[in-house]
């Protein structure tokens, strides 16, 4: 008889990725140390994806407002920058989904480095 898993993992995992909103259940989910290692790892990778993007987002937003040459650029730029996380956040769900690893080379050891200090 086959090992049945329970869904309830892969469904948070597949939560965590959400763009934007899973960003509230992974910090839960650090900030509880309450997970498997492979939570653990997708929630730092979860939290580390919407703080870059944030970041960027605030700081392109801000250039845009104060800038007299590049607003537009700054504007565009933003749009590929929203757009790139949430291409990349869909990608990682639809990698968990095929059961393929939830890790992003760069981001990946950035979050185990920054956050694995902090919030595990």
């Amino acid at each position: 008889m086959p090992d049945v898993q329970c869904p309830m993992p892969k469904t948070q995992l597949l939560l965590y990725l959400v763009p934007i909103i899973g960003f509230f259940p992974s910090l839960w989910t650090l900030y509880g140390g309450q997970g498997s290692r492979e939570q653990l790892a997708v929630s730092r990778l979860s939290i580390t994806l919407a703080l870059t993007w944030l970041l960027g987002y605030l700081l392109f937003a801000t250039g845009a407002a104060t800038s007299d040459f590049f607003p537009l650029r700054l504007f565009i730029l933003n749009s590929f920058l929203t757009s790139g996380y949430f291409l990349v956040s869909v990608w990682l769900i639809l990698r968990l989904m095929q059961g393929k690893s939830g890790r992003l080379p760069g981001f990946s050891n950035l979050a185990e480095r920054v956050l694995g200090k902090y919030l595990s």
